[in-house]
């Protein structure tokens, strides 16, 4: 059952992970990184969808969030110095143990958000251990943005350290984005047009903590560190890329830095980048009207580009 709560010993403490088989002949093995104050078991629905169209399913949550322990990773934090890092090394750990358990089979690394953020630095970091990666609804562009939040986290480290939360970036970031939403009727709304799924993930105590001024700057990190040339050299050129975005998703700029990216691998000789937009749908594509139609697209690209 993809509720039960698995376990993966890792040096610093251990990983919490989900799993649910494939149903019937297995096509591959999809790993699942989550976005930034969320968990994994939030993408059931998704694991169960993807089940049923033939990949064993691992979802995992990363440090500083939902049931993963590490002694430096309480809740909003991966790590006292350089999280990224250990969160690249986690993830790799994660593939190593679903591969070793289906061996032969092809391995997707999917991730949401932040989940995309990291998904790209495992791809540049470990560039044959993935066959095909998804990214949905992240920004890898952050350009002069990312400068100027990394300058505000710099500035509130030196002031009160880098283990208490930000106080600037949830105001640039999360709070930003809900009053954009037209007639808001939840600080959250930026998430999905779903009412049930806002809800949900408000009353979910382990959805919408503060992350650290160190798990800021770890993002910030990684949100540009994959697309420097000497590190988006070790990608082969034909790896499968799926983009996806929302066109009323705040946190992408309305899914500009969906086609930005999209626009920079290809103009980079990437080959295989394959662009969805979903005009209508805000932050949370898996959690919005119409994810049952998105859910199938992904798993048709899985199955193309896997035969590839």
């Amino acid at each position: 059952m993809f509720d039960q709560t698995h376990w993966l010993q890792r040096p610093e403490g251990r990983t919490a992970f989900h799993y649910l088989p494939a149903t019937g002949t297995a096509r591959g093995i999809l790993l699942i990184a989550h976005g930034l104050a969320e968990h994994s078991k939030r993408y059931a629905a998704f694991a169960d969808y993807m089940s049923s169209r033939g990949y064993h399913v691992y979802a995992f949550d990363h440090r500083g969030h939902g049931e993963t322990k590490a002694p430096d990773a309480p809740l909003g934090q991966f790590a006292r110095k350089d999280g990224f890092k250990v969160v690249i090394d986690d993830v790799a750990a994660m593939r190593t143990h679903a591969a070793e358990a289906n061996p032969y089979l092809p391995i997707v690394l999917f991730g949401q958000s932040m989940g995309g953020l990291i998904t790209m630095n495992c791809a540049v970091s470990h560039p044959g251990h993935y066959d095909a990666i998804a990214i949905f609804n992240s920004n890898l562009r952050l350009g002069i943005a990312g400068t100027g939040a990394k300058a505000l986290l710099w500035m509130e480290r030196a002031l009160k350290g880098s283990d208490v939360p930000s106080a600037l970036l949830p105001k640039l970031t999360f709070s930003a984005w809900g009053r954009s939403i037209k007639g808001h009727r939840t600080d959250f709304d930026w998430l999905s047009r779903d009412e049930s799924e806002v809800d949900r993930y408000i009353s979910d105590p382990l959805c919408g903590f503060d992350a650290s001024v160190s798990m800021w700057l770890d993002i910030v990190e990684m949100s540009s560190r994959p697309l420097r040339q000497q590190s988006l050299a070790a990608l082969a050129k034909d790896k499968p890329i799926y983009l996806v975005g929302g066109g009323a998703d705040p946190a992408t700029d309305h899914a500009k830095a969906i086609t930005s990216l999209a626009d920079y691998l290809r103009g980079r000789g990437f080959s295989k980048v394959t662009t969805r937009i979903y005009e209508d749908m805000r932050h949370e594509t898996l959690k919005e009207f119409g994810r049952e139609g998105a859910m199938a697209e992904f798993a048709d690209w899985c199955d193309t580009s896997l035969k590839s």
